[in-house]
């Protein structure tokens, strides 16, 4: 079984591509100025762009990890996440209050996906 790597830097890769499973770093908002929505939206954007670079889409998502910084954005949140998500294809997720790397990051999302 190979074991790909795609945007490797020298901490960490944005993915790792395993026995037909695609393991995401933390995705965080690329402008850390927007609001909640605005860096949701921005968060799952670039998890779609690397899913389909694994050959895969949000359809095969197996788990989400979300931090907030605030718990208090949940709602915001979760309106992005509800339309982002397909129905019937929603995957098990989990939601917490964390500290995050840089204090404007509002959100950051790790998934697992099957390939």
């Amino acid at each position: 079984m190979t074991l790909q790597r795609f945007d490797v830097g020298a901490r960490m890769s944005e993915m790792a591509v395993h026995n037909g499973v695609c393991y995401l770093a933390g995705q965080v908002a690329e402008d850390g100025s927007q609001d909640i929505y605005g860096q949701t939206r921005q968060v799952l954007a670039a998890i779609d762009a690397l899913l389909a670079k694994a050959g895969t889409d949000k359809t095969r998502i197996l788990r989400a990890q979300i931090y907030l910084a605030d718990i208090s954005d949940f709602p915001g949140m979760n309106s992005v996440w509800d339309t982002w998500v397909v129905a019937g294809h929603t995957p098990p997720r989990a939601t917490v209050q964390a500290a995050l790397a840089k204090a404007e990051w509002k959100v950051e999302i790790v998934v697992t996906a099957a390939v």
